[in-house]
């Protein structure tokens, strides 16, 4: 198994591929940052569940895709900062999906936020990604 170059393009390239193929359960090879962000998306409603499985020689997350009438949950999602060209914004600076209807990740000193918690907490950081 090969490791990709840019891990969290792959947890959305994953999660992309999952909901397009209506797939009810996949899984990512396990870090700290892609659990937190799987953990968020949990929290916002665009997964059902997300665990933890470490049978295995590596550890990963089992992830469990929302469906609502037959459709995902997640309808879009966007890599913002990448390997190669990285984003930061400041607190007074972090943008709004959607005028609010989807969620921007942030990497931020407090941890892996929403754009609405990083607001709120007014830190500032980098934006992983935009999901709606």
């Amino acid at each position: 198994m090969s490791v990709p170059s840019d891990p969290i393009a792959d947890l959305l390239t994953r999660l992309r591929n999952a909901s397009q193929a209506r797939k009810n359960e996949f899984t990512v090879p396990y870090s700290k940052m892609k659990s937190d962000i799987v953990h968020i998306l949990k929290r916002e409603g665009y997964v059902t569940d997300v665990s933890l499985d470490t049978t295995a020689v590596h550890p990963v997350l089992k992830i469990r895709a929302k469906y609502v009438n037959k459709s995902s949950a997640i309808v879009g999602l966007q890599r913002v900062s990448r390997p190669g060209l990285r984003k930061y914004v400041g607190s007074k600076e972090i943008p709004r999906v959607l005028g609010g209807m989807g969620v921007a990740l942030l990497s931020t000193p407090l941890g892996v936020l929403t754009g609405q918690e990083a607001r709120r907490r007014n830190v500032g950081g980098e934006v992983l990604a935009y999901i709606w």
